[in-house]
């Protein structure tokens, strides 16, 4: 894939009753052209944006307020994974040769409490088979059975983010835990205690892609979205959605990480670093095995040794991950690739992974859509 991130930016993630979900991308939308050194609606052909609950014409209201419309504006709709569908479409219409430069860019404000969906009949949510915590939990637990995880793991997996996320400026939290604070805060849904699971919030980000040029450093190698296949009892389409737990069954994730591996020519091993969904932590550490990081099973081991700090052999979450960011849908998957780009450029400040020149970004939304999404620079 010959496509380059000419630009990037974000609004920070967190409750902003005091601004509109206008307001909110504008921010973004103009740090990313500003970035790219463009200001005017002829620097881009085309803009996608991912939202969730933004409502009818979410992307037009932003650009609007900006002065910026004029082209085809497209509102994309994934869950979780709805800014990397916006940016699998962008990527794959400069590929084309459609147009030479895409605006892409993802917002939202989240309503306070459980994600609610209505992916799910109402029957569904009054039963308690809504996908948090009810579904996350049931995850859990099956990898706790299957791969080792532990309660201590779990909890690991948050200190780990929020120590991350300390140094994130764009971050909702910022403050480091202790694995016994986690441990010690409300049960939620067993095994999942209240600070395992991110928070729904508001935020938006954006990034400009382009044809390759002199001036770009950071290139989109593959963006991959995938959905579920029916047939696994606890899969990400539904908690009860076939009859079969141990079908050899390829999950999502594990779907578009095989696609996006082979289109951009490499494997898992070639990873520097990842930027993965922890909408709760057992999906953190679940990403791993399904992104090929370890083998199957091997995921406690994993992270056991160190392996996804910021200092081990492929760190994931830089950024602080959801559990510090906390996750408005819309702009999740995008807010990873900006990450990653900071990342690859050299300008994470506190963050940054020395030496980083394959980066892999990975969400999962309700549906399921699962994206996996690889830079280089």
């Amino acid at each position: 894939m010959t496509v380059a991130i000419a630009g990037v930016g974000m609004h920070p993630y967190g409750r902003f009753d005091d601004k509109s979900l206008t307001d909110l991308g504008a921010v973004a939308v103009r740090a990313a052209l500003a970035d790219a050194g463009f200001g005017s609606r002829h620097d881009f052909q085309a803009a996608f944006c991912g939202t969730a609950y933004g409502g009818v014409a979410a992307g037009h209201k932003v650009l609007g307020a900006l002065g910026l419309t004029g082209g085809p504006i497209v509102d994309m709709e994934a869950g979780c994974a709805s800014g990397a569908a916006a940016m699998m479409l962008a990527a794959g219409a400069i590929e084309a040769g459609q147009y030479d430069t895409v605006l892409v860019f993802g917002i939202e404000k989240m309503p306070r409490g459980m994600i609610r969906s209505s992916f799910f009949d109402p029957w569904m949510e009054q039963a308690g088979l809504s996908p948090a915590p009810a579904y996350f939990a049931l995850r859990a637990q099956r990898l706790m059975r299957k791969s080792g995880v532990s309660a201590a793991d779990l909890a690991g997996v948050v200190v780990k983010n929020r120590r991350n996320g300390a140094s994130n400026p764009y971050a909702m939290f910022q403050e480091e835990v202790e694995a016994h604070a986690v441990l010690e805060s409300r049960l939620i849904c067993e095994p999942l205690h209240l600070w395992m699971l991110c928070s729904p919030n508001e935020g938006a980000a954006a990034v400009v892609l382009s044809k390759p040029s002199a001036r770009s450093t950071v290139r989109l190698r593959s963006s991959v979205l995938r959905s579920h296949l029916p047939g696994d009892i606890l899969s990400e389409g539904t908690p009860m959605s076939g009859v079969v737990e141990d079908a050899a069954i390829p999950t999502p994730t594990e779907s578009a990480a095989a696609a996006a591996y082979e289109a951009a020519g490499v494997g898992p091993g070639e990873i520097d670093l990842a930027e993965v969904q922890d909408t709760d932590a057992a999906r953190e550490l679940l990403a791993y095995e399904e992104l090929g990081f370890c083998e199957r099973g091997g995921s406690a081991e994993w992270f056991r040794a160190g392996s996804s700090q910021p200092t081990g052999t492929l760190p994931v979450n830089t950024s602080g991950g959801l559990l510090s960011k906390g996750e408005p849908l819309g702009a999740s998957a995008i807010g990873h690739v900006v990450e990653l780009t900071w990342q690859l450029r050299g300008e994470a400040g506190p963050r940054q992974v020395q030496g980083a020149r394959t980066a892999l970004a990975h969400n999962v939304g309700r549906g399921a859509n699962a994206s996996v999404t690889i830079l280089v620079r």
